[in-house]
């Protein structure tokens, strides 16, 4: 038996969309597969967080769910077998309708009793809502994944290069079945991006923290550094220090922006006694103070 929904995302039944959205996509980023490899208990729960958003955020399944219709994995309860006989004129002179039950409603609990589409109305099917979690590389870069939908249909889905966290995708006519020659709806991805452990993006650019030792940051250097599209040299400029951030031209999303390195100074670990006699007896010619005015400012 599925687990239920409400609980794998740690979530009230009286949760609303707003809450359901942020509980998963908390969820979903914390145990993305890119950012748990070798651990298939993160990925095997990932994939049980992707179950419960998809049957909890379509208002229809949700419903169902809630009123016992359908189980956890949206597989529906086998129903009463309706009857012509209940749907046959009532007092007022009041055709085929029932107590509590829309026309629209009606009209598909008819069909599924003869088989038909009543009254042979014509009516466009339903869009259907999916949440696809992918990298943050393949978002920026572009992907072709392949979904299988809970009917068991198979599509794929092309994420175009730069689609941000949150973007839906509409694939026309793949939605639920329309009722007599009424088109087909919509299926709807909305798509959530994965953080990465080094690149951030803001708006069309990469930004990247980048790690230098001291030698490097005062005498300049030659460095590879990664980018979205794989590793390129960057020199860094004599007597940079922490904060000094560089640019790589055209390196960011999709050619239209670019990437910013931020250089972070690093200490060697243990003692260096070489670099402790140079620094004693160092006097440097530009003394400055960094943590000038920081005091004063602090206290208002």
């Amino acid at each position: 038996m599925a687990d239920d929904p409400y609980q794998l995302l740690g979530v009230p039944r009286t949760a609303s969309e707003a809450e359901l959205r942020t509980a998963y996509r908390k969820l979903a980023k914390q145990f993305h597969p890119d950012l748990n490899p070798g651990k298939p208990d993160a990925a095997e729960r990932f994939k049980r967080i992707n179950a419960a958003w998809d049957l909890l955020s379509d208002k229809d399944k949700r419903a169902r769910f809630d009123r016992g219709e359908i189980d956890a994995e949206g597989n529906a309860r086998a129903p009463e077998q309706p009857f012509y006989r209940d749907y046959a004129e009532t007092q007022g002179g009041r055709r085929y309708q029932a107590e509590g039950m829309s026309p629209e409603e009606l009209e598909a609990v008819l069909a599924q009793a003869f088989g038909r589409a009543a009254r042979g109305r014509d009516r466009r099917g339903e869009d259907m809502h999916y949440t696809l979690t992918i990298s943050f590389l393949d978002a920026v870069n572009g992907v072709t994944r392949r979904i299988t939908l809970p009917d068991g249909r198979s599509l794929d889905v092309r994420i175009p290069p730069g689609t941000e966290d949150g973007h839906v995708l509409r694939l026309r006519g793949q939605g639920g079945p329309g009722a007599g020659k009424g088109a087909a709806g919509d299926a709807r991805i909305e798509v959530a991006v994965a953080p990465h452990r080094f690149f951030r993006r803001e708006g069309h650019d990469i930004v990247i923290t980048l790690p230098v030792t001291l030698k490097e940051a005062v005498l300049g250097a030659s460095v590879e550094v990664p980018t979205i599209g794989g590793p390129v040299r960057l020199t860094i400029p004599p007597g940079s220090g922490r904060g000094t951030r560089l640019r790589l031209r055209g390196r960011g999303v999709g050619g239209h922006g670019h990437q910013f390195v931020d250089l972070d100074v690093v200490i060697p670990p243990g003692t260096e006694p070489a670099l402790a006699a140079f620094l004693r007896d160092w006097t440097p010619e530009q003394a400055a103070d960094p943590r000038a005015g920081m005091l004063a400012e602090a206290e208002g």
